[in-house]
């Protein structure tokens, strides 16, 4: 069974929003522990430039696996 492009692209972004909220969440309690001061607008950010690596990542990773598929 095949997975469209688009399916692909609908998982990898609510994996990646799922984890961006876990990360969210992992930051607030890590970063103090960690003597890390950061502004909640600083945490977002830092959180936003994570989940648009993370989402190609997923999405390259996915058609590969995909691509592997098909072909054996």
């Amino acid at each position: 069974m095949h997975q469209p492009r688009t399916m692909s692209m609908v998982e990898a972004i609510t994996n990646v929003i799922v984890g961006y909220l876990l990360a969210l969440g992992l930051q607030a309690v890590l970063f103090p522990l960690l003597g890390l001061q950061v502004s909640l607008g600083d945490n977002l950010l830092i959180g936003a430039a994570f989940t648009v690596v993370s989402i190609v990542r997923s999405f390259t990773l996915r058609r590969l696996f995909e691509a592997f598929r098909v072909r054996h």
